[in-house]
């Protein structure tokens, strides 16, 4: 299988994440890759008939058992992947998505297997997303976006909702990243924005941001 469709599978498996079930438009397939929508027809067919999704035309795609199980364990790989450049190299959160994304394609299971047990298992990647284990089970935390709390609200920040390089670069600067304990201090009715304190200090945050910032809450 080549890269390419390797990465059609992924970016399938991510826009169904919300509902399995439903077929996945063409339209956001073609969005997703950033190609057109007569290259993303070629390659559903082509896809299609090595069994790894369910397509018809007008009607959109889904993934067969094949193909989720494909996809998943490409996000594993990156995912593992970005935990280790991460904890045992060194990088900063907002550069390691596009070294991942490389190593994904690296199909061996005896080093996956090797770099999981080496990594001690871990159930998350550095941006808070969750890990499959080896046999394609994930382990979701109950998590909400800090734009759902309300004013006097706790929570510990334990994901992110974009993961581009500006946004996370963003984060740093504002001294914002995973496990951060922050309390709502007041919302801003004019624009969402809200005022937030750490430990360290207050801020005020913009809509776009908390609409992008998962936390746990009950803390």
């Amino acid at each position: 299988m080549s890269i390419t469709e390797e990465n059609y599978l992924k970016a399938i498996f991510k826009l169904s994440e919300k509902d399995a079930a439903a077929p996945v438009n063409t339209n956001a397939v073609a969005a997703a890759m950033q190609t057109s929508a007569a290259s993303v027809t070629d390659m559903l067919k082509r896809l299609s008939e090595k069994e790894y999704l369910e397509y018809e035309k007008y009607r959109g795609v889904q993934l067969t058992t094949k193909g989720r199980a494909l996809a998943t364990d490409l996000i594993r790989r990156h995912r593992l992947w970005e935990v280790f450049l991460t904890e045992k190299l060194g990088f900063t959160w907002d550069k390691v998505h596009d070294m991942a994304e490389e190593l994904e394609h690296i199909n061996n299971e005896e080093l996956t297997e090797r770099l999981d047990h080496f990594l001690g298992f871990p159930r998350f990647d550095p941006h808070g997303d969750p890990i499959p284990d080896a046999e394609g089970k994930w382990f979701r935390q109950h998590q909400v976006l800090l734009s759902t709390l309300q004013t006097g609200q706790k929570g510990v920040i334990t994901g992110v909702d974009d993961h581009s390089t500006a946004f996370l670069q963003y984060l740093n600067q504002l001294g914002l990243g995973l496990g951060i304990t922050i309390t709502v201090v007041h919302r801003m009715e004019y624009d969402n924005s809200m005022i937030i304190q750490t430990a360290e200090q207050q801020m005020t945050v913009s809509e776009k941001v908390v609409q992008h910032l998962f936390v746990k809450t009950g803390v």
